[in-house]
């Protein structure tokens, strides 16, 4: 049963309770937003009521754990969801990856105390952000955004770019240094004074997440709002959350893509000319192309559920060997699902013809958000850390190539 939850000036926020209730609200909310999402990306409208229900849904909430009264769900749910309301709307699917991967961080990094403060205010509905990116792509050792010790508090200062779902967010966790150089993440309220968030995002693809700039001056913050980063110094799932949202968002595009391929090959293609087929349903290369469509479809979805189901195994107190494979098995995942969404993209308008190319049907958007999102992190060097881990049983950091390499073992 949902438990309805209050935010004093917002909509009631509901508590899901169980996996099977998170799969089927996702799969409610897709149908919904499925049928406007062709209309939002072709005018670039900003999805702020979609976003409203979303979040209010209570979906935003449940990777929240139990004993702060969440449902803690699978990853294997987790990437689901991301499937399924990505299918629908890949904006609407990437908007929260950034409050999922924050929430995950804070298993890892956040004290008692910011535990309970955060993940209640998940609960709550209220949605977290993203200022992590800074320009020219500096990993995080050499951010320059800076958090100083001023009086009894904090001063916060820099700019950030790429900033997918700060616009639409009530808190902005920001990437940051502090005096001593080490990484912290700063939650700062999205209307704080010195905050400024520039709906700048100009992509042909994945047009409504406004991911534009972050502007920090003078941002001022409390020893609650700091949360160092990665100071257990050892290797942990968190990325690997992160990084399996990303392939699910992927799967979701390929999905709706390969969707729309029959769809219209059902109902307005015709046959290739010279194939003597009396149907585009009948050509054999058609048929041919779909099926291998089709199983490149269930291997990525395939490896995204192993990959999940290790996460699972490898959250918490777990060996380096299981968080290993955990980190290597999302890797894989997102080869094959930047792989098949790209080419489910691409050989739509091969199969379905010179009609899908009509701005009308607007499919371009398919291959505009598989090419867009896919660029997010660097699937060539997926393949080398997969070998690295497969041959030399060595370990890198398949997200940022920041570490060094290290033997699994140990």
């Amino acid at each position: 049963m949902t438990i309805i939850l209050e935010r004093p000036g917002a909509m009631q926020t509901a508590i899901i309770p169980s996996d099977e209730e998170a799969l089927d609200v996702a799969r409610r909310l897709a149908r919904e937003f499925e049928a406007d999402a062709p209309n939002r990306d072709r005018e670039r409208r900003l999805p702020r009521a979609e976003v409203e229900v979303f979040s209010q849904s209570g979906l935003w909430g449940i990777s929240v754990p139990r004993e702060f009264g969440g449902a803690d769900v699978s990853v294997r749910t987790i990437a689901d969801v991301f499937e399924s309301i990505s299918a629908a709307d890949p904006s609407l699917g990437q908007i929260p990856q950034n409050h999922f991967a924050t929430l995950e961080r804070l298993r890892y990094d956040g004290t008692p105390a910011q535990q309970e403060f955060f993940f209640s205010r998940a609960l709550a509905g209220e949605r977290f952000g993203n200022a992590t990116a800074e320009p020219g792509d500096r990993l995080p050792s050499g951010h320059e955004t800076r958090i100083r010790r001023k009086d009894r508090g904090f001063v916060l200062s820099g700019h950030k770019v790429y900033s997918t779902g700060a616009l639409f967010a009530h808190w902005i966790p920001v990437a940051a240094r502090d005096d001593e150089g080490l990484p912290v993440t700063a939650f700062v309220p999205r209307h704080a004074r010195g905050v400024e968030v520039i709906d700048d995002w100009s992509g042909f693809g994945q047009r409504t997440t406004a991911s534009g700039q972050v502007r920090l001056t003078g941002v001022e913050l409390d020893a609650l709002q700091i949360v160092p980063r990665g100071w257990h110094a050892r290797i942990d799932t968190a990325n690997a959350v992160s990084q399996l949202a990303h392939a699910a968002i992927d799967l979701g595009i390929g999905r709706a893509a390969l969707d729309d391929t029959k769809r219209f090959l059902r109902e307005l293609s015709h046959p290739a000319r010279g194939s003597a087929a009396t149907h585009a349903t009948d050509d054999p290369f058609t048929l041919r192309d779909i099926g291998a469509l089709t199983i490149d479809h269930h291997a990525a979805q395939a490896l995204t559920a192993r990959a999940a189901t290790l996460i699972d195994s490898a959250r918490g107190d777990a060996s380096r060997e299981a968080v290993a494979a955990a980190i290597v098995a999302t890797a894989e995942a997102k080869v094959l699902t930047t792989n098949f969404a790209l080419t489910a993209a691409n050989k739509l308008f091969e199969l379905a013809g010179t009609q899908s190319t009509l701005e009308a049907h607007n499919l371009d958007r398919h291959w505009r958000n598989a090419r867009t999102h896919t660029l997010h992190d660097s699937v060539r060097w997926k393949y080398h850390a997969v070998g690295q881990y497969a041959l030399n049983d060595l370990l890198c950091d398949p997200f940022t190539y920041a570490h060094p390499y290290s033997p699994v073992a140990g």
